[in-house]
C-alpha cells in the first residue's frame, strides 16, 4: 500500500509543536505495512540537512501560486521525502509559519495552498513518474487542502485528515479563494466558507474520506460547542456517518531514562537517587536556592491553551508550599514576558528557559517531581507521556488525551475544570503524595513501567487506511 504522509513539521529537520514528533515517529512504526512516503515543504532548515535531494518533477504556477520543484530524499535510516522546492515560499527565517517576531507570513494561503495542490499531483502520479499514492495521509490545516485539490482535479485516491488541534483553522479573507486556483464554487456553506472567510480546515472536514484525531476523548469532544470551534455541525455529521476516529499518538521509545545520553545520570524505575542526581543538577543550572521541596516542571508552548495563567497564578502556593517551577517552551510573547518576570522576582524558586531545546525537556522531565499541565483543551498531549516514563507525576486537566494516558491517583493527578481552584486541588494533591515517599515512589514506579509505544497507533491507522481504500 502506497502512502503520501503530507505535514508541515517533521522532528528529523524542524519542529514547531508536537505535530513534529508525530511526523517522525508515526510513518516510521506504519513502514512495516506500508510504502510510506513523506512531503514537506523545502523550508530553509529541511533543505541544509539533506546532503542530496534528487530533482523527479516540475509543479506547474497555477493562479498566484508559483512553479516549483519537486524533489525526493531520505532520512539516514532510509524514510523517502519528498521536499517542495520553491525558495520564494519557503526560504525565509524564522519557523514554518511565521517570522522571527513570531507573525504569521501574509502569505501563508498561498505557502501551503502550493504544498497542498503539488501533494495532490504527486498522489496522482503526474510528478514522480515511478510513484503515485494509493491514500493520502495529511495533517492539520496546512495539508488539508490536499483532499479538495484531488476532488476539484477529477482524482478519488482516498484520503485521511489528522486533526491535531482544532482551533488552528488557517482562516483566509474570501479573495484568497482565487490566489490559490480554489473553484468559485466551492465557496459556500457545505464548502470552504466559514463564517465569510475562507477556512482550510473545513476544506479538508468536507473533502476527506476519513477524519481523525490524536484521542477518542477529543474526537467526542469536538462534537461539542464548547470544544468544536464553530465546526461541531459538520464533525457531529461525519461522526454519525461513522468517519471521525480517535487514535491516541504514541510517543518515539528513546524516551527510556535508562537509556537516554541527554541526561546528566540515566536511572530506571527504582533508582531513586538517580532521580535526584537529575534534580540536583537542573536545579544548579537554571540558578535555583538548593531544596528538599518538589520541582513542579512545565514543558509547553507557550499560549493560552496550555494554561500558562494558571500556572503563573499557583506560582505563590506552590513557592509558599517549598515548592519550585521550572519552565521550557515558546509561544505568545505576552506569556514569555510574565514567565520572565515571574522568574525575575523569584529567581531562586522559578527557572525559565525560553525556546525549545530537546535535552534540556528530557533534563527537566527526569529532574521534576511532577509535569503541569493544565491545559484548557489537550487534544492528545504528548508531554504527560514523557513525564510519566521519566518518573515525573503529571498534574492534568481531565480533557483529551490527559485523561486516557494520565491514571488518577496511580501515575498522575487529574482534576476537573480548567479553574485555579480546581488546579490548585492536583497541586495539594501532589504535595501530600510527595511526602508519603512510599505512595510518592510507588506511583512514580507505576508511572515509568507505562508504554505509549507508537505500535498500537500504528497497527489502528494501517488498519483504517485498509479500510478507507476499499470501502
Amino acid at each position: 500500500m502506497k502512502v503520501l504522509f503530507v505535514t508541515t513539521e517533521m522532528d528529523d529537520f524542524v519542529r514547531v509543536g508536537g505535530l513534529a514528533a508525530v511526523s517522525a515517529a508515526l510513518p516510521r512504526a506504519l513502514r512495516q505495512w506500508s510504502d510510506i512516503r513523506i512531503m514537506l515543504p523545502g523550508y530553509r532548515d529541511v533543505v541544509q540537512q539533506f546532503t542530496h535531494i534528487e530533482i523527479v518533477g516540475h509543479v506547474p504556477s497555477l493562479a498566484e501560486m508559483p512553479a516549483a520543484t519537486l524533489g525526493r530524499a531520505a532520512t539516514r535510516d532510509g524514510l523517502p521525502v519528498y521536499v517542495l522546492l520553491c525558495s520564494q515560499l519557503y526560504d525565509r527565517p524564522g519557523n514554518p509559519y511565521g517570522d522571527e517576531s513570531g507573525h504569521d507570513w501574509p502569505d501563508n494561503d498561498i505557502r501551503f495552498a502550493r504544498l497542498a495542490s503539488a501533494a495532490a499531483q504527486l498522489a496522482a502520479g503526474s510528478l514522480d513518474k515511478n510513484w503515485a499514492a494509493d491514500m493520502v495521509h495529511v495533517n492539520d490545516w496546512q495539508a488539508a487542502l490536499v483532499p479538495a485539490y484531488l476532488a476539484w482535479s477529477g482524482n478519488k485516491i482516498p484520503s485521511i485528515l489528522t486533526i491535531h488541534n482544532l482551533a488552528y483553522q488557517g482562516l483566509f479573507p474570501k479573495e484568497s479563494l482565487r490566489r490559490i486556483g480554489a473553484p468559485e464554487a466551492s465557496f459556500h456553506i457545505d464548502g470552504l466558507e466559514f463564517y465569510d472567510k475562507l477556512s482550510f480546515l473545513k476544506g479538508g472536514l468536507i473533502y476527506a474520506s476519513h477524519l481523525t484525531t490524536v484521542s477518542t476523548t477529543y474526537a467526542k469532544e469536538i462534537t461539542t460547542q464548547e470544544f468544536g470551534c464553530g465546526l461541531e455541525g459538520l464533525l457531529r455529521i461525519r461522526s454519525a456517518a461513522s468517519q471521525l476516529t480517535g487514535i491516541l499518538n504514541g510517543i518515539d521509545e528513546s524516551w527510556d531514562p535508562r537509556f537516554c545520553a541527554q541526561l546528566p545520570q540515566p536511572f530506571g524505575a527504582g533508582d531513586w537517587e538517580g532521580k535526584r542526581a537529575n534534580a540536583a543538577y537542573v536545579r544548579k543550572q537554571f540558578g535555583l536556592a538548593v531544596s528538599r521541596g518538589p520541582i513542579f516542571g512545565l514543558v509547553a508552548r507557550l499560549v493560552h491553551q496550555k494554561g500558562i495563567d494558571l500556572v503563573l497564578s499557583a506560582a505563590d502556593e506552590i513557592i509558599g508550599s517549598g515548592g519550585q517551577i521550572i519552565v521550557t517552551g515558546s509561544g505568545e510573547p505576552g506569556i514569555e514576558q510574565a514567565l520572565v518576570d515571574a522568574h525575575r522576582r523569584r529567581p531562586d524558586a522559578i527557572g525559565v528557559a525560553i525556546g525549545f531545546n530537546d535535552g534540556q525537556a528530557r533534563r527537566i522531565f527526569a529532574g521534576s517531581d511532577f509535569t503541569l499541565m493544565p491545559s484548557r483543551f489537550e487534544p492528545c498531549g504528548l508531554s504527560q507521556m514523557y513525564a510519566q516514563r521519566f518518573g515525573s507525576l503529571p498534574i492534568g486537566h481531565q480533557t483529551g488525551g490527559l485523561a486516557e494516558t494520565i491514571t488518577d491517583g496511580e501515575t498522575g493527578f487529574l482534576f476537573e475544570k480548567p479553574s485555579i481552584e480546581s488546579f490548585l486541588g492536583g497541586i495539594r494533591r501532589a504535595f501530600s503524595t510527595f511526602i508519603a515517599t512510599d505512595r510518592l515512589n510507588s506511583m512514580r514506579q507505576s508511572a515509568m513501567s507505562r508504554s505509549f509505544s507508537w505500535d498500537l497507533s500504528a497497527a489502528l491507522y494501517s488498519a483504517l487506511y485498509r479500510k478507507t481504500i476499499s470501502p
